[in-house]
């Protein structure tokens, strides 16, 4: 006698960013059926800012099937390269890498999942678990969803871990992560000859700016093409941090000011700012940029990820400071071992996630404990060059 075919079991997967889409794409090649719901109404894609490329993203991609061939990951920087506050070089060494850009991630992502079952505008409300294993999911527009799986990869104000741990939050660690992106034959010339090709560095008392160059508008690695991406960490008291993320239309932006949207008088502020502080081809990027963005830097690492059938990765489960060079690939990683757990214990999906768990807990605080010492060391300890990343 024929055994009937199991149903594919369903997963559903709340956040549509790089977390949801790694997850969402290898689950549906493992047999899965998989829906992701995103609150935002409008599409992710953006310029966005620089990521550098590590071995887990390459790997979700190629799980994923990507053709890897044609595909131009990033922009490769030969050297590390110190700069003292006077504009004289500290240390240059050769130290190869790929820079790449969220925006290029996402793009890739995105295509690979497809369109049919990735839903925009969906606001999450409301969790329930079944004694028999199910999940339901509530929306705002009053809709439900259930499932076999749900994972929470809706980012550092996820609304699943709100909902499941209200006390789990992130906490401001002092300092902020000034951004822009300038495109590459806009830069000042004399940038342009300090600065392409290298992963460049400078610390000063309460500051540290690095820059590399990254893929450009429609994820373009062509020279003249790509745009210069910095990142500029300030310290930053709450109130001021308040201040800062005060939109130009008087809206609290919180944690995060896009780009756009920054007062023109925080922009005006960071020019002097980097006249006082910056070696000349940095101030030089920076007062070229002409809309510079935001985000206050904070600190997660929970003490759960898993509730039942409920789980949460990504930055919804722990944030690791931008010095580690590790969201994104924590997300990959994450998901990565998700799946192998899943395809480990493929009749007992709970067994699977008691498995999976220990591992990424402990990733997220060796990360989030990693990248506190980094960053209070460059901000709080010390205004010697460095390079983290």
């Amino acid at each position: 006698m024929n055994t009937p075919e199991r149903s594919p079991q369903r997963a559903l997967i709340i956040g549509g960013s790089l977390g949801g889409l790694f997850t969402g794409n290898l689950l549906r090649r493992a047999g899965w059926d998989v829906d992701i719901y995103e609150r935002s109404p409008h599409s992710l894609d953006s310029r966005g800012g620089g990521i550098v490329l590590q071995p887990e993203v390459v790997e979700v991609f190629r799980r994923t099937g990507v053709d890897l061939q044609p595909l131009e990951l990033g922009v490769q920087s030969r050297s590390r390269t110190v700069f003292r506050p006077d504009g004289s070089i500290q240390s240059k060494h050769v130290a190869p890498q790929t820079q790449t850009s969220w925006s290029l991630i996402y793009s890739t992502m995105r295509a690979a999942f497809g369109e049919e079952h990735y839903h925009q505008g969906q606001k999450l409300v409301g969790l329930s678990q079944t004694p028999d294993h199910r999940v339901t999911a509530r929306f705002a527009d009053g809709t439900q969803e259930t499932a076999d799986l749900l994972v929470g990869a809706d980012g550092s104000s996820s609304t699943v871990r709100h909902l499941l741990w209200p006390t789990e939050e992130p906490s401001y660690a002092g300092y902020l992560a000034w951004r822009g992106l300038v495109p590459e034959d806009e830069m000042p010339a004399m940038a342009r000859e300090a600065l392409s090709g290298d992963f460049s560095f400078s610390s000063n008392v309460q500051s540290h700016i690095l820059g590399y160059l990254v893929p450009g508008d429609g994820n373009d690695t062509r020279p003249g093409h790509r745009l210069y991406n910095w990142v500029w960490y300030r310290v930053a008291d709450n109130a001021q941090l308040h201040e800062i993320m005060t939109d130009a239309g008087g809206r609290d932006r919180g944690f995060s000011i896009p780009e756009g949207k920054l007062a023109s008088h925080w922009r005006e502020h960071l020019y002097r700012e980097a006249d006082a502080l910056l070696p000349a081809p940095l101030r030089a990027v920076v007062r070229a940029t002409t809309q510079p963005f935001a985000q206050a830097i904070r600190d997660l690492a929970v003490d759960h990820m898993v509730d039942g059938r409920i789980i949460l990765l990504g930055d919804a489960a722990s944030i690791p400071r931008p010095h580690t060079a590790a969201s994104t690939s924590k997300a990959a990683s994450n998901a990565l071992s998700l799946l192998a757990a899943l395809q480990t214990f493929p009749d007992d999906p709970d067994l699977a996630l008691s498995h999976w768990q220990p591992e990424q807990l402990a990733l997220g605080r060796y990360l989030r404990d990693q990248g506190s010492r980094i960053g209070d060391h460059l901000l709080f300890q010390s205004s010697r060059p460095a390079t983290a990343r």
